[in-house]
């Protein structure tokens, strides 16, 4: 427990430095002190380079800051890292979120942090916006959520993630088979689903993408997302009527402003 809280400690301090010395920090800013922790450049850090934290923010950092650094055997001090990662995954700098989860795994070497920083990383590669940065988010991924995967091979949300960083990568279809592995496994896997009918829509396989969205249920957090697709299925596959009726499903079952918005702007087209 002490070098657990030790490496935490450490790269707290790191942070809570670089931000003193910067009134506001951008992420892009980070790769000095960054440079200085490790031997080589981290790019990934260098995502958000046009956004800044808020002084509200680094506010709140100052005063964890002082809480948790007044007594260093407090055992909040080992809760600090997990705050300060908060705050930025609040504030959207999921780079920055899995660059600092990335670096305690490296020194941690368990099976939770590769679980955590791996699912970070995943976050970061789901928002990237440069085809650059999502194959390199990408295969930070991979490299975390496989070890996760050779120690529990039967994570299969790992497995999930994994096999969607396939999707900027030259074997696409890899990942594809990798998602019908998990539902191979569990016929009931939500996420993998999911992301197999998106995939069949987005390569214009229509029906089959209608044939994994029937499979989500109202009990899948996803199933609205699911609903709506499966009417764009219906549309694009040609079928009206379907599309219409599964359009006026989703106005129904959700009512947010944004959805019906979206739904009108189809059901205007079909019509």
């Amino acid at each position: 427990m002490n070098r657990i809280r030790s490496i935490l400690i450490v790269v707290a301090l790191i942070l809570i430095l670089s931000l003193y010395f910067f009134p506001k920090v951008s992420v892009n800013e980070q790769n000095q002190f960054s440079s200085d922790l490790t031997t080589q450049s981290d790019s990934s850090i260098s995502q958000s380079n046009q956004r800044v934290l808020p002084l509200r923010i680094l506010r709140k950092i100052n005063k964890l800051n002082i809480s948790s650094f007044s007594d260093l055997e407090n055992k909040k001090n080992a809760t600090f890292v997990d705050s300060l990662v908060n705050l930025y995954r609040k504030q959207g700098f999921f780079d920055s979120v899995a660059w600092f989860t990335g670096r305690v795994s490296d020194e941690l070497k368990t099976t939770e942090s590769e679980l955590i920083a791996g699912n970070a990383y995943y976050d970061a590669f789901t928002f990237a916006t440069e085809k650059v940065m999502q194959q390199e988010f990408a295969a930070k991924t991979r490299e975390y959520l496989g070890k996760v995967i050779e120690t529990n091979p039967k994570n299969l949300e790992a497995k999930s993630k994994m096999a969607m960083t396939y999707m900027s990568s030259n074997t696409p279809m890899k990942g594809v088979a990798m998602l019908k592995e998990v539902v191979k496994k569990d016929s009931t896997n939500e996420f993998a689903i999911f992301n197999l009918g998106m995939l069949s829509l987005q390569s214009g396989q229509y029906e089959k993408s209608i044939e994994w969205m029937k499979k989500l249920t109202p009990e899948n957090k996803n199933y609205i997302h699911a609903q709506f697709l499966l009417g764009v299925s219906y549309m694009k596959s040609g079928e009206t009527n379907e599309a219409i009726r599964q359009f006026e499903k989703v106005k129904k079952i959700d009512k947010n402003p944004e959805v019906q918005a979206t739904v009108d702007s189809y059901l205007q087209e079909l019509k």
